[in-house]
């Protein structure tokens, strides 16, 4: 990744002059985060169908822990994502990659004797609004995280909408207790995030599911412990955006069993 002419002050300022990350954990903010999604998924990509009250939700999103990004120009909401998590309330609950590649994946690497589920999520629904991916290749995708973010040696670049949508979702999974995250990946994905320190590990065959997919996985702390100076001086800009956003949420931010450690921290 070319960093060379940044610093942290220049890395953190940057994303501060353009946005900010927002844990959508009350109803209002999760409705935000479910019209962006109508927005991209149905009206832009035609990946889901229409809906009347224009939000875009499905029977995960009551076990799952979102996020926005919001334009600090406009105070817009340009991107979101989420984290779905297994509840341990729920008996034989599956992760949305565990329904789609079911036929292709490596069961070795999920045996429910070694891997602690209350510790696992997967990251999906990832979206940016329309006049935010203007790029050739961009528009039809949810989401970009290309090569051309990151510019050239001589003029770095810096993807900063991605990059916040990808760190609120570590600083949440942190926050949350989560190990392992599990996502359905491009193959071209895996090599730009690999720019970005981020090993991900294939746990299966590829899949059609809006183009060829790979359910992969990746570890929180390799992600976190992995970072150059100047990630991860971003990252912590994010995860204190995230850890405030908890705390103004308070209770309202316990997901599917799971309490964010700020909350558990905070009630010794």
């Amino acid at each position: 990744m070319f960093l060379s002419n940044l610093t942290e002050l220049t890395m953190s300022h940057g994303y501060r002059k353009f946005f900010r990350v927002v844990p959508a954990l009350t109803d209002g903010l999760r409705a935000e985060n479910y019209r962006i999604r109508h927005e991209v998924y149905c009206r832009e990509l035609g990946y889901e169908p229409l809906r009347p009250d224009g939000l875009e939700s499905d029977e995960f999103d009551t076990r799952s822990v979102h996020c926005l990004v919001q334009s600090v120009s406009t105070g817009a909401y340009v991107g979101c994502a989420r984290l779905v998590l297994d509840d341990p309330a729920l008996a034989g609950t599956r992760l949305p990659f565990e329904i789609t590649c079911s036929g292709a994946l490596d069961r070795s690497m999920l045996d429910p004797v070694t891997v602690d589920r209350q510790r696992i999520a997967e990251i999906s629904r990832l979206a940016v609004i329309g006049s935010y991916r203007r790029r050739r290749g961009e528009q039809d995708k949810p989401i970009s995280l290309s090569e051309e973010d990151f510019g050239t040696e001589s003029r770095p670049r810096q993807p900063y909408l991605a990059l916040a949508v990808y760190l609120g979702l570590i600083a949440l999974a942190r926050q949350y207790g989560i190990d392992t995250l599990f996502v359905l990946t491009e193959p071209r994905l895996a090599v730009n995030l690999a720019r970005l320190g981020v090993r991900i590990e294939r746990v299966g065959a590829g899949v059609d599911h809006r183009g060829l997919r790979f359910p992969s996985m990746m570890s929180v702390d390799e992600i976190i412990g992995g970072m150059n100076f100047l990630l991860r001086a971003l990252f912590e800009v994010i995860a204190s955006e995230v850890r405030t956003g908890i705390e103004a949420a308070g209770e309202q931010a316990i997901r599917a069993s799971h309490a964010p450690g700020v909350l558990i921290a905070r009630s010794r």
